[in-house]
């Protein structure tokens, strides 16, 4: 690859989110694309480099960021031990040692602002405390990107289930006519991030881009998968009640109740989804178009 090209490291090169933005890199064809690993050896195909680095470990990130003009970061607050401030500010502080010249950081909104403290979602508060952590790092440029519900999560950890009454859908805490969910197939967010990279002009000065292929409420996705010859169904849970029911529970119906009262995104994202868009150079896929490929014919049965 020509040395010409500006190299992008990738953090969290293995997963959903940074796997998609090595994809893209690479499919732009104007980087060279350094993936970061806990195991480069398992990964040697995956990118043009494959590098050490352990969030954990924050003397590996000097060496995986050097000579590196862009950085793209996610942290993943459901794995076991993950403190993700403490993460994030070494991978941020490493950066900007290594003169990384553009900071890309996945990030989510400030539930606990846009609720004023009336709902506790730490895997969104959480995010959302660093970004100013980031800009105040006084990187030349710096994005936020903003991963919407994957629709692959309805095939995953929400899966619908077999319900008391023998069929197979959903019993979650929320109000199913509210349109609050903002989604989309996260193997699209690369597109952003390569957008990004390669226009900071226009989108390297703080920016936030969400991901947005639709915005439904429940009752639509449900109504969208029966359409396509699904037979799914959808009772609304008493968040109380659900709250209880498993390990983590509790903030899945906080979660819930969130995307209720003030939609995922938190606000009106008009704005920032068209230039979030425009930046990757196409719209997101619909859900529907997603199912109809995606979705198991099965799962029905």
């Amino acid at each position: 690859m020509s040395n010409n090209r500006k190299r992008i490291a990738v953090i969290g090169a293995t997963g959903q989110q940074g796997g998609a933005v090595v994809r893209a890199l690479q499919a732009s064809g104007q980087f060279n694309v350094r993936a970061l690993s806990r195991d480069p050896d398992k990964h040697r195909a995956l990118a043009d480099e494959v590098v050490l680095a352990d969030m954990d470990r924050p003397e590996t990130l000097r060496n995986a960021f050097a000579a590196a003009h862009g950085v793209f970061l996610v942290t993943n607050f459901w794995e076991p031990g993950t403190d993700e401030l403490e993460q994030a500010t070494a991978a941020i502080r490493a950066a900007k040692a290594a003169g990384v010249q553009h900071f890309i950081w996945s990030t989510l909104p400030d539930v606990e602002t846009i609720s004023r403290g009336k709902l506790h979602v730490p895997h969104f508060t959480g995010k959302a405390k660093i970004d100013r952590i980031v800009t105040q790092a006084g990187f030349a440029n710096h994005t936020f990107v903003i991963a919407p519900m994957y629709y692959q999560s309805l095939v995953r950890v929400l899966a619908p289930q077999k319900q008391a009454d023998g069929s197979f859908g959903w019993a979650l805490p929320i109000d199913p006519t509210v349109r609050g969910i903002h989604m989309g197939d996260i193997s699209e967010l690369g597109n952003i991030v390569a957008g990004a990279f390669a226009r900071p002009d226009q989108a390297g000065r703080g920016e936030h881009l969400p991901l947005v292929g639709d915005f439904m409420s429940f009752n639509e996705i449900v109504v969208t998968l029966n359409r396509q010859g699904h037979g799914f169904s959808f009772k609304q849970a008493p968040k109380e009640l659900f709250a209880t029911s498993f390990p983590g529970a509790a903030e899945i119906a906080a979660t819930f109740a969130y995307f209720q009262a003030h939609t995922y995104l938190g606000s009106d994202s008009r704005d920032q989804i068209a230039l979030a868009n425009k930046i990757a150079g196409r719209q997101p896929t619909k859900f529907s178009a997603w199912a109809r490929v995606n979705f198991p014919a099965q799962a029905a049965a």
